[in-house]
C-alpha cells in the first residue's frame, strides 16, 4: 500500500523531471496539471481512507486470530438515550464492546460512561469535540482535544486510555504527530455500518453481517434507534456462527490502558 512519504518523493521525482524535460522537449503544461492532480487525489483518499494506513498505521482487523472473534466498537457515545439500551443487549447476549467516546460527552454523562467500563467493555479516546473541523486542526490543537479527554477520564474512573479512534476515520502529518507524542494507538475498522447515514436498517444489517468473518473490527455509532436493531441482528448471527464479540485490545492482543 502506498505511503505519504514515499508517494511525496515520487511525485517530486517526477515532477523535478517533468521541469528538467520541458528545456529539451516540448510537452504540454497540462502534464505538470495531470502530475500535481494525482499527487491530491491520492493525499485526499489517503487521508480518508483510514485502512490505506497512508500517513500512519491505523489496527483496523486482526486477519491471523486464531480465535473465532470479532470486535465490535461503537463511535460517539456516551448517549443517555441508546448507550443503555445496547448496554443491555451486549449483556443479554454476554458480548464485549469497546466504545469510542466523546470528551463532552463524558463530561455530560460521566455515570453512564462509568457503567460501560463496570459492564466489562473497554473504552477509548474519540476527540473532546468530535469537530466537523478536526482533519484542519494544527498538531497541537489535536493534542489537546486529546489530552483534555484522556485528562477528563483518568479523574472520572483513574484509567489512562490509550487507545484512538480518528474522527470521520480522517487521517493527516498532524494527527500523527499528535499520537506520536502522547502516544496513542489508532484503532479504525474493516467493517462500516453506515449506520449514520440514511439508509434502510435491512441494507445496514447486510453491511455487518455479509462475509463476517474472525478478526473483523466492525463500526457502529450508539446514537439512534436504527443501531439498536443492527446490533440486535449482528449478534444473533454471531450467535448462529458460534462467533464471539470481544474488546478490540483482547482482539488485537494490545493494552486499552497505560
Amino acid at each position: 500500500m502506498l505511503k505519504f512519504t514515499t508517494v511525496n518523493i515520487i511525485f517530486s521525482v517526477l515532477l523535478l523531471s517533468a521541469i528538467v524535460a520541458r528545456f529539451f522537449i516540448a510537452f504540454s503544461w497540462n502534464v505538470f496539471t495531470l502530475i500535481l492532480f494525482t499527487w491530491f487525489a491520492l493525499t485526499v483518499f489517503g487521508s480518508a481512507f483510514i485502512r490505506w494506513n497512508y500517513f500512519f498505521k491505523s489496527l483496523s482487523s486482526s486477519p491471523n486470530t486464531i480465535e473465532n472473534q470479532i470486535a465490535i466498537t461503537f463511535d460517539d457515545g456516551p448517549n443517555p438515550g441508546f448507550t443503555p439500551q445496547i448496554l443491555s443487549l451486549l449483556k443479554l447476549h454476554n458480548a464485549t464492546a469497546t466504545f469510542f467516546c466523546i470528551g463532552v460527552h463524558i463530561k455530560k454523562y460521566p455515570e453512564l460512561f462509568k457503567q460501560i467500563i463496570a459492564e466489562g467493555h473497554t473504552v477509548g479516546n474519540h476527540t473532546y469535540t468530535h469537530s466537523e473541523g478536526f482533519g484542519f486542526f494544527s498538531t497541537k490543537k489535536v493534542i489537546a482535544e486529546l489530552e483534555q479527554t484522556n485528562a477528563l477520564v483518568k479523574k472520572i474512573t483513574g484509567l489512562e486510555m490509550q487507545l484512538y479512534r480518528p474522527v470521520f476515520g480522517v487521517t493527516n502529518p498532524r494527527i500523527k504527530r499528535a499520537l506520536k507524542a502522547l502516544p496513542l494507538i489508532s484503532i479504525g475498522w474493516n467493517k462500516r455500518s453506515l449506520d449514520t447515514r440514511p439508509l434502510a436498517v435491512h441494507i445496514i444489517k447486510k453491511r455487518v453481517t455479509n462475509n463476517l468473518k474472525k478478526g473483523d473490527i466492525i463500526l457502529l455509532h450508539d446514537s439512534s434507534e436504527k443501531t439498536i436493531a443492527v446490533l440486535e441482528h449482528l449478534l444473533l448471527t454471531l450467535q448462529s456462527k458460534q462467533m464471539q464479540s470481544v474488546s478490540v485490545d483482547t482482539l488485537l492482543k494490545i493494552k486499552a490502558y497505560v
